[in-house]
């Protein structure tokens, strides 16, 4: 790593003289990438000073619109703060503008230099450095499902799955796990392992998922939960960027299909203490892990109930709980199982470490790891203990209790003095609004469904 921040843009800029412009990146609440296009002769500027963008960046709902109820609109002025280039993030995006375009992630500051309390980046970096004080390192993996959909509509304007590159034939079937279908989109999986490389982010295996045009690429698990996260939302953007140059569109959208299996986040931690020692294997090697790991599985399924508008953040994402397709709907946990929502998978016993298995692929990995690794905190600090472990078919034996309403998950989520202590009273504020006010939009349309159900019978 280079000794000054504005040397590796040097260095780059050195190693890339294709490059003539560099997008600088910031997640939103949602996930979406927001930022600036600059020159490449602004670079080492923007390394030296950083940049300036308004605060009401983490106001944008997801059509970009700001929501004032916020407060970090023209309530304040709609005033900005600086951004910051996140060491290590600067990479081609081989993908776009024939290689001559590059990438950098950026953070937000307050106005006195520090952390902004509103910036997901921001938000994980505090919960992870109260876990440093306490010795513990999380290693996190994160694991995202995503359909790709032709970019034509069928005849009733939805979305379809596409055409095979190899068969010219529109996929049918869920053909899980599928080597054939793998390589069938060989092209289009290749030129993303290819970028990825060129990115230096860790991609481990891929998959073919559950439903026509499903695909799962995962990443490799990393003892930088920051680093984890920021190459989930890379890797979001990647993938988008390269489906479309192979004539697809890639979505992330937690329920694409209504009769289909939804997009999952699965994420997997693991806690290191001082001396690099998995706190979560035990000894005796049982697959269940350590008491510091029941009661991270603890926290985690007391405060699952209350993290639900982070882990569903909007009005599709809760189409996705719906029985017999995988998806938990209540806070169970067991091992090698895959009908709970917080599973410790099988492996050696030094890797041992749990799978939440509830959120969306439409969450911000950071504000989802950053809300585990609270729950986890939480479970440690409280020295929890969780049910007993699940065995067989959780749908069969625990009765759904995870909320599937929007608006009752932003009520709980309000009302838990937990998250609001570990994630933060203005953070919380500013997320709440954001998401209630999308909400009262999404009230305001009316669905073909409703038309076709009601409008001639009631």
């Amino acid at each position: 790593m280079p000794s000054h921040p504005v040397d590796e843009a040097r260095d780059f800029l050195a190693r890339h003289p294709e490059v003539t412009s560099i997008d600088l990146l910031i997640s939103d609440l949602n996930g979406v990438m927001r930022g600036k296009r600059i020159p490449r002769d602004n670079l080492e500027k923007a390394f030296e000073h950083g940049i300036n963008l308004p605060a009401s960046v983490f106001a944008l709902d997801i059509l970009g619109n700001t929501v004032e109820a916020t407060g970090l609109g023209l309530d304040t002025g709609d005033g900005d703060r600086v951004c910051r280039p996140v060491p290590g993030t600067l990479m081609p995006t081989p993908w776009l503008r024939d290689g001559r375009q590059a990438q950098l992630l950026m953070t937000m500051e307050d106005s006195n230099g520090g952390p902004y309390p509103v910036d997901p980046r921001q938000l994980l970096a505090g919960v992870l450095e109260r876990l440093k004080r306490e010795g513990l390192t999380p290693v996190v993996a994160v694991e995202m499902e995503f359909y790709l959909v032709d970019r034509s509509r069928n005849e009733l304007g939805m979305v379809q799955p596409p055409c095979s590159p190899a068969t010219g034939e529109r996929a049918t079937h869920s053909q899980l796990y599928s080597i054939s279908e793998l390589d069938e989109y060989a092209d289009f999986l290749e030129e993303v392992h290819t970028a990825a490389e060129t990115q230096a982010l860790p991609l481990d295996t891929a998959l073919k998922e559950c439903a026509p045009g499903q695909f799962e690429i995962n990443l490799i698990h990393c003892d930088d939960a920051l680093a984890a996260c920021d190459s989930a939302v890379l890797l979001k953007r990647l993938i988008k960027g390269i489906a479309l140059r192979h004539g697809f569109e890639a979505t992330f959208m937690a329920k694409p299909y209504g009769d289909e299996a939804g997009n999952g986040t699965h994420v997997h931690i693991s806690l290191l203490d001082e001396s690099g020692h998995n706190v979560f294997a035990a000894e005796d090697g049982d697959p269940l892990g350590t008491p510091r790991l029941k009661q991270a599985v603890a926290g985690l399924l007391a405060m699952m109930p209350a993290s639900m508008a982070l882990f569903a953040p909007n009005l599709n994402s809760f189409r996705r709980f719906q029985p017999g397709l995988y998806v938990p709907m209540a806070p169970t946990w067991g091992f090698d199982n895959r009908s709970v929502a917080v599973r410790i998978p099988s492996g050696p016993n030094a890797a041992r470490r749990l799978e939440h298995r509830v959120a969306g692929a439409d969450a911000n990995p950071y504000l989802l790891v950053a809300t585990l690794l609270a729950a986890i905190e939480h479970g440690l600090h409280q020295q929890m203990t969780p049910p007993p472990a699940i065995t067989g078919n959780a749908y069969d034996q625990v009765a759904p209790s995870l909320t599937n309403s929007w608006s009752q998950a932003l009520d709980l989520l309000k009302e838990s003095k937990a998250l609001t202590e570990a994630l933060g009273p203005q953070f919380l504020r500013v997320f709440l609004a954001n998401r209630r006010a999308e909400r009262d939009q999404a009230m305001q349309a009316v669905s073909k469904l409703e038309y076709d159900w009601y409008l001639r019978h009631v």
